[in-house]
């Protein structure tokens, strides 16, 4: 037998408690999808210091690809992109000048840059060294120093042997960490100062641009998918 339905008076349809429910409307906050960026380095102290980085909006795969000539790493890079499962959004190739063997070198640094550039890689190129970067978190120079310099100002800045332990696994890890830290370091000031020496230099060849950092712009990237 059918069950009985309760009949409703209609002066009691428009009250609240016998309204049919609407379907809830909330705003949906959207978000875009992670970008995938791959950091090719030619050393563990860049490759572990872009890993630091806080972010939460941005997946980094750095590696390390050891020292090789500027070209090579370039054609390196485009092995690992090609063959990659992953689709990167940017790439990034980092890597310093490594004065050895004089104009061979010059023509191997600027050669890298632009092939880099041309395959539509981002080159975050250091002349004469990578260290330029931490150095400028404390100075500005327009002075060519050789690395030799920053190794020596980076010793007693952090109180160890820069060239023997600075290089170490568990040092390198921790560099992000102690430029933080540390009340007589600038990042902030350390981009400025590196798009200072970008614009005195940006008209010379690649090779003739030192003191020069592009680190700068990844490290605008990177703190801008940092957490606040």
């Amino acid at each position: 037998m059918p069950k009985p339905t309760k009949s409703i008076k209609k002066t009691d349809q428009s009250k609240a408690w016998n309204r049919k429910k609407r379907a809830s409307s909330y705003q949906i906050e959207t978000r875009e999808v992670n970008k995938v960026i791959l950091i090719v380095t030619e050393g563990q102290t860049e490759q572990l210091y872009f890993k630091s980085f806080p972010v939460l909006t941005l997946t980094v795969e750095a590696i390390d690809l050891g020292g090789q000539s500027k070209t090579k790493l370039i054609q390196v890079t485009e092995d690992i992109v090609e063959n990659s499962a992953t689709k990167y959004d940017e790439i990034w190739c980092v890597f310093d000048m490594d004065i050895k063997h004089g104009a061979q070198e010059f023509s191997d640094f600027d050669n890298g840059i632009t092939s880099g550039k041309a395959k539509g890689y981002n080159i975050a190129y250091s002349n004469d060294c990578f260290d330029l970067w931490f150095y400028l978190h404390y100075h500005y120079s327009e002075q060519s120093n050789h690395r030799e310099f920053y190794y020596d100002f980076l010793s007693n800045a952090w109180g160890c042997n820069y060239v023997k332990e600075g290089k170490k696994y568990n040092f390198c890890n921790e560099v992000f960490n102690l430029l933080e830290k540390d009340e007589d370091a600038s990042q902030f000031e350390a981009i400025n100062r590196a798009r200072k020496l970008f614009e005195k230099t940006a008209h010379l060849p690649y090779h003739d641009q030192n003191p020069v950092t592009m680190v700068y712009e990844l490290v605008e990237l990177l703190n801008e998918n940092c957490r606040k």
